[in-house]
């Protein structure tokens, strides 16, 4: 329940939302207003597909209230998307990003991943030469990894090793860097100004609401003394006949005490601007001092830097965060 709560973003993911049609998209954000407060001007992003038939409905889904799209582009690369078994081509993706700069959304993301396979650092550079020549506001640029219960996972397609990896990144950052992107967050571009505000609340351990099938939601509670991760039934075929009541809940879980330091690190240190020590404090409902030898520690190892009440990784620490995050592991 949201109660008084004011909903300050809306993000429509998680799969192909754009396969509704504006009208279905229009109706669902009018039930939202009417049901919850909603801040004034608020961030509504809607994940799509470049696929043509999509495109075309970018200005309905414009009318509809969506004020920023957010596009599966993955690669401009034929080959690569092949590999990827990705239903669009690079031509594809470049025609539904100009119809929806057309349309007016000028508040555009663009997906792209490296470490494809096969890939080389000139092939993923010339995906951020031809996707910044359009001058989205903002960028995701992430490695592929293989997950559990995945095609690729049981048949591992040829990555490029470690060491070509971590190439590909740093010549992308600098391209990047170059064309007037600020790296906000781990995977996160964006010009100045134009961060994703609904990402920025997970990073910061804020709270969402997780409302569709296989939807995952987060609260806490008076003064952050109770904390529950929440997620509904993920087949839509039984999230339809059970929404509105309690067996559309899938499971729920109460984060302990000893878990919120690991959990609010894990968001937290993916952000450039790190966190306070106040926000540690108001999020997991802990004292500062629980945390302040591990954190002092890693200071003198140069992965993280403190600046008063400020905390956040170094240039090593962030390439280096899994190893942070290993000190604050619960034992």
């Amino acid at each position: 329940m949201a109660g008084s709560v004011e909903i300050e973003t809306i993000f429509l993911g998680g799969g192909t939302p754009s396969l509704f049609s504006p009208e279905a998209i229009s109706e669902l954000l009018v039930g939202v207003r009417e049901r919850v407060a909603c801040k004034q001007g608020l961030e509504v992003t809607m994940e799509a597909n470049p696929g043509t038939v999509e495109s075309g409905r970018f200005n309905g889904f414009r009318q509809a209230g969506i004020n920023r799209l957010s596009m599966g582009i993955q690669s401009f690369d034929d080959g690569m998307l092949k590999r990827l078994g990705r239903i669009h081509s690079g031509n594809e993706a470049v025609k539904a990003i100009e119809v929806a700069q057309k349309s007016g959304f000028d508040n555009l993301n663009l997906d792209l991943m490296f470490g494809l396979p096969g890939q080389r650092e000139g092939s993923a550079l010339k995906d951020i030469e031809q996707a910044v020549a359009y001058s989205p506001l903002h960028l995701s640029h992430y490695q592929l990894t293989i997950e559990p219960n995945t095609f690729f996972y049981q048949q591992p397609p040829k990555l490029p090793e470690d060491d070509d990896c971590w190439a590909i990144q740093r010549a992308c950052r600098q391209l990047l860097e170059k064309k007037g992107y600020d790296q906000y967050e781990i995977s996160a571009w964006s010009r100045p100004g134009h961060q994703c505000q609904h990402n920025l609340n997970y990073w910061r351990f804020g709270d969402y609401l997780g409302i569709g099938a296989g939807a995952h939601g987060k609260m806490a509670g008076v003064n952050g003394k109770k904390i529950t991760r929440s997620w509904k039934v993920k087949h839509p075929k039984d999230y339809i006949e059970s929404a509105g009541t309690t067996s559309s809940l899938g499971g729920k879980n109460d984060l302990q005490i000893k878990e919120r330091p690991l959990e609010f690190m894990m968001n937290a240190l993916r952000l450039r601007e790190g966190f306070e020590r106040s926000l540690f404090e108001e999020r997991t409902a802990l004292p500062f001092s629980s945390i302040d030898m591990e954190l002092r520690q890693l200071e003198q190892e140069g992965l993280l830097m403190i600046d008063g009440e400020a905390v956040r990784c170094s240039v090593k620490g962030w390439n280096f965060l899994d190893e942070i995050l290993q000190r604050f592991i619960a034992t």
